[in-house]
């Protein structure tokens, strides 16, 4: 049977750490684990848990890409690799599925799963992280960093783009989709996520991140990410800018705030016919329309950075 070998990355996730590595051990044939400058226990708990470590040199910028690259370069002679972020769990059996979805379609170079959040109902911001993670099965254009990769085809398209800090999984995904590999999602359960999220700071952080990673990938392979920033670009531009018009005229003003009012109920009205509750997509619904707002400062960073050849450095959310 081909093995699998499994490459977690990780900074400062403690018992979150320990926890992915007890779900790995034993259903791989390698664990490497990515440690990238840690300052509790990490390191040591993935000795003692007996996977290889790898501690990333500090002094190079620090991207999940490049830690992802290292971890399976680190692999003695992979064949399928699955990865893994160190806050994540990995749930019994799904390797042996991704493995034999994969083997039973050479067309197929990547297979993922669904991730769901172990404390769900802890903050809105975990509600709206599990709701993201859960996606139809079949055919995806792209996926979270959880993956299971041939070896073959990661080397054939040069693994992730280390200078991507954001997104940099969607970014991989269309160039396997571009040199010619189907990309499946499986009807199976493939880990347990822990966001620990529980500010309205490290939800504005991550949203400031993800439109960095819009602007990023999107300007790497047009038109991916066209839709998402012309909608950030109307949010959170564009009526922001009529609202602030309205202080001259105030009939702008009140177009702005009807605008986001419908934005918001067909939002809501849509994660209801997706199966939330009425509660839930209300929250959900705020949140996604305010959302707009921080993605265009991290579409703004990204084209900054890049005008000015600024070193891509990541967003830390947690």
């Amino acid at each position: 049977m081909i093995p699998v070998d499994v490459v977690l990355i990780g900074r400062n996730e403690g018992a979150r750490l320990v926890a992915a590595l007890g779900s790995v051990m034993g259903q791989a044939r390698q664990v490497v684990y990515v440690d990238s400058g840690s300052t509790d226990a990490s390191v040591a708990e993935a000795r003692k848990a007996g996977a290889k470590v790898v501690e990333l040199d500090m002094s190079i910028p620090f991207t999940a890409a490049r830690a992802r690259n290292e971890g399976f370069a680190a692999l003695h002679d992979p064949q399928l690799v699955q990865f893994i972020d160190g806050d994540c769990m990995l749930v019994d059996g799904f390797l042996d599925a991704a493995r034999a979805h994969l083997l039973a379609h050479d067309h197929l170079g990547m297979v993922t799963g669904w991730r769901s959040e172990i404390h769900r109902d802890a903050s809105v911001y975990n509600q709206l992280a599990d709701f993201e993670w859960r996606r139809p099965a079949g055919e995806i254009q792209a996926c979270g960093g959880d993956m299971m990769v041939r070896a073959s085809v990661f080397r054939e398209v040069g693994g992730f783009d280390p200078t991507v800090i954001a997104a940099e999984d969607d970014e991989f995904c269309v160039r396997l989709r571009k040199a010619g590999w189907r990309l499946d999602r499986i009807p199976n359960e493939m880990t347990r996520h822990d966001m620990d999220m529980h500010r309205f700071a490290a939800w504005w952080k991550r949203a400031v991140r993800g439109g960095h990673g819009y602007a990023q990938v999107g300007h790497m392979h047009p038109p991916y990410f066209r839709t998402e920033q012309r909608r950030i670009l109307v949010y959170g531009l564009g009526l922001p800018l009529l609202l602030i018009a309205g202080l001259l005229w105030w009939p702008l003003a009140g177009m702005a705030l009807l605008l986001y009012a419908l934005n918001y109920i067909r939002t809501a009205r849509g994660l209801e016919r997706m199966g939330l509750s009425a509660r839930e997509s209300r929250r959900h619904s705020a949140l996604i329309t305010l959302s707009k707002i921080p993605n265009l400062i991290g579409m703004a960073t990204y084209h900054l950075r890049r005008l000015r050849n600024d070193q891509m450095k990541i967003i830390e959310y947690k």
